[in-house]
């Protein structure tokens, strides 16, 4: 393996977000940051090459996207996940997030209803009601640590003014990786009521065996024509900079829908470079994912243990995808108002607040794992040091 995961990367003075907005918020350079879904790893040196390679020709003016751009996410979907797409079912947005904006702008009006299975990433929250439309929440059930969506509830908070439900697959931030069984019990529930149903599956590539990642469009044709599933390259290859995703839209008048409305928002296609590092990660990243995936599972094995001998107030259950961590902070016995803090001011590391994910996230922070194993060893014993003060 000629990729090594255990190097610690300065990223200070990059004008990174996830490290230079520590100094400039809180003017604290001890604090680590375990926070924003992003990695500290080096990116596949074949991304930097392909880059590097365009930088010689001195011009930077409008691009086209190549079809070599398309046939390697093509592949890359086919080969993943066994899901046959075509060119024309693949449109742009830049990154998943704004993707999603345009989605519901595209397919919904003002007053529309729209699900979200909560606690969930929170930017849902944001664009549906900046969108004018209602949040409705289908909160999923948590037993014995393991999430599972309420399908009898679902079933009963659709009403004539829901028009879309929006699932997050793999699920962040409780990691869940839902099954094809769970995943045609959501789908047979919209079809029936006539819910668009919108995926969000930027973390498809990041799931851990025995669990195996199932695209909801991939499950039937039926699925297919009432789904708009969104991709990227972004957390897999540490690229989200690149503000590149894909929107996979295999019904046609859904499709011609979300193309005028990406004309009204004024999008067009990926950036020069963007293309560029999305097909060169599609096309030569193989090696340096199967590294990463030795990588994050070694890390979440070591921090499982780590809480569970170590800090056992704290309860984390093992994920089934993502890079991330959900800690039940209950055992604390703290108020929630009281966790960030903690984290934050005593033990100098940089968690997500569980709220931010929903009211039922309250007892929990978010905890990012894609990082050099030394960097989060430290981490995890300034929290022990501090919780073991309480």
């Amino acid at each position: 393996m000629k990729y090594s995961f255990d190097e610690k990367v300065d990223r200070i003075g990059s004008n990174c977000l996830k490290w230079d907005l520590i100094n400039r918020t809180y003017n604290d350079s001890e604090i680590i940051p375990l926070w924003v879904a992003d990695m500290d790893f080096k990116v596949p040196e074949e991304i930097g090459d392909a880059i590097r390679k365009r930088l010689e020709h001195p011009i930077f003016g409008y691009s086209l996207t190549p079809p070599s751009y398309y046939k390697a996410a093509i592949n890359w979907f086919d080969k993943r996940f066994q899901w046959k797409v075509e060119k024309e079912w693949m449109k742009f947005a830049p990154g998943v997030v704004p993707g999603l904006k345009t989605i519901v702008a595209a397919y919904t009006k003002p007053g529309d209803e729209i699900i979200i299975q909560t606690p969930v990433y929170h930017p849902f929250y944001s664009i549906i009601k900046n969108n004018g439309c209602q949040v409705v929440e289908n909160t999923l059930t948590c037993k014995d640590g393991r999430y599972e969506m309420d399908f009898d509830n679902l079933e009963k908070i659709i009403t004539k003014k829901t028009k879309m439900i929006i699932l997050c697959s793999p699920h962040n931030p409780v990691g869940r990786v839902w099954t094809v069984e769970e995943l045609k019990m959501v789908g047979e529930i919209c079809i029936k009521n006539n819910v668009l149903v919108v995926v969000d599956e930027i973390h498809a590539d990041i799931v851990y065996k025995p669990n195996i990642h199932t695209v909801f469009a991939s499950i039937n044709e039926e699925f297919a024509n009432n789904s708009i599933i969104c991709t990227a390259p972004n957390k897999t290859f540490n690229i989200a900079g690149f503000k590149t995703a894909n929107i996979i839209i295999k019904n046609e008048k859904l499709r011609n829908q979300y193309i005028l409305q990406m004309e009204k928002d004024c999008i067009e296609g990926a950036t020069t470079l963007g293309a560029v590092a999305q097909e060169a990660a599609y096309t030569s990243g193989e090696e340096w994912y199967q590294g990463l995936m030795e990588y994050l599972a070694g890390n979440i094995d070591f921090t499982l243990e780590f809480f569970d001998k170590r800090i056992p107030k704290i309860k984390i259950r093992k994920p089934e995808g993502t890079y991330l961590l959900w800690l039940d902070c209950s055992g604390l016995n703290m108020k929630p108002e009281e966790l960030s803090n903690f984290f934050l001011k005593k033990c100098k590391v940089w968690l997500n607040d569980g709220s931010m994910f929903g009211h039922d996230g309250a007892m929990f922070q978010r905890m990012n794992i894609g990082t050099s194993r030394v960097v989060l060893q430290e981490a995890l014993e300034r929290i022990e040091r501090e919780v073991n003060k309480l």
